[in-house]
């Protein structure tokens, strides 16, 4: 069996943008953790776009902090306006902010209770960005559990120092005996981040989540707050998912449905990936309303912004452990 997912480094513009519409969400809770957040960023080009939402008594300045995390040579364009009213009246009473089917998952390939093949594209990333903190990507594919192909794509680094580090990274790994690696493979490149592209809030999701094996069912997560079941449910299905496999092994998937303005899930499903195979493992002891989930994971407090350096999960969030 083949399975390959990537990683992105943080310099990535995708990444650049999921940065600035988390920084903006840290920001407003660092001042008032009961801000409504909803922000998404696109840039490129000399030219950086924020718009959304956001209720909030914080005082922040969005321009800067765009710049702060993008560098100080961009315009920057904002057009923000407060949360729609009809939203807050569910919101309000503790109900979800929207309605979704979040997925969480974990498994007992790793330490970091995420897929094999994400695992090792995300440390590989991590190795080569320590060295060439730029735009880049990375690429796992395994057969059989053993790593087949590596593709890394990085600004500003030769392919032959590439090739170097990910010679070195094999060493102690479970290596297939037909390999191909491609380092730089449309060439060495000069030009990266928002001069050679655009970027988007919530463009890699599946990057975020657990690469391409395991389904993704709300929407982005980076600019939003707790009350966004889009991300808090997620975090809490991701919770779940990782107290059952340290309970039952092998990989776990759950799924939570919401209703916006409603306070419960409508759905609730602990089961084994691709198996009709549901497991005996109550949640009963989890308080699956949005406040309970945001209290019980510490999200009204600033971390965001580093979820969406790496992804949000298996960097040792609250939710992962």
């Amino acid at each position: 069996m083949l399975k390959t997912a990537e990683s992105i480094s943080p310099k990535h513009p995708d990444k650049i943008c999921d940065r600035i519409s988390d920084a903006i969400l840290d920001a407003c809770l660092e001042q008032d953790q009961y801000s409504r957040v909803a922000i998404e960023s696109m840039g490129g080009h000399g030219l950086i776009t924020i718009t959304g939402e956001l209720t909030t008594n914080a005082n922040i300045d969005v321009v800067q902090i765009a710049k702060r995390v993008a560098g100080e040579q961009y315009q920057v364009n904002t057009n923000i306006v407060k949360q729609s009213s009809e939203i807050a009246q569910g919101v309000d009473v503790g109900g979800a902010g929207d309605q979704g089917i979040m997925v969480g998952y974990a498994c007992d390939a790793n330490e970091e209770f995420v897929p094999q093949e994400l695992y090792l594209a995300r440390n590989l990333n991590k190795l080569i960005y320590e060295k060439f903190p730029n735009d880049g990507k990375t690429q796992v594919t395994l057969r059989d559990g053993k790593i087949c192909s590596v593709v890394a794509s990085f600004h500003k680094a030769k392919a032959s120092e590439l090739r170097d580090i990910i010679f070195d990274w094999f060493k102690g790994k479970d290596v297939d005996s037909e390999l191909s690696i491609y380092a730089n493979p449309a060439g060495d490149w000069d030009v990266g981040g928002f001069d050679a592209d655009t970027g988007l809030t919530g463009r890699k999701i599946i990057c975020d989540a657990y690469g391409p094996q395991v389904p993704v069912g709300g929407g982005a997560y980076s600019g939003k707050d707790g009350t966004k079941v889009d991300r808090s449910a997620a975090y809490m299905a991701r919770k779940i998912a990782v107290d059952a496999v340290k309970q039952v092994g092998g990989e776990v998937v759950v799924k939570l449905a919401y209703a916006i303005g409603k306070k419960q899930p409508v759905m609730v499903s602990v089961a084994r990936p691709n198996s009709n195979e549901v497991l005996d493992f109550s949640v009963s002891n989890y308080d699956l309303s949005p406040q309970g989930v945001i209290d019980f994971l510490e999200l009204r407090k600033p971390q965001f912004e580093k979820t969406a350096e790496w992804g949000s999960y298996g960097n040792g969030f609250k939710w992962d452990i």
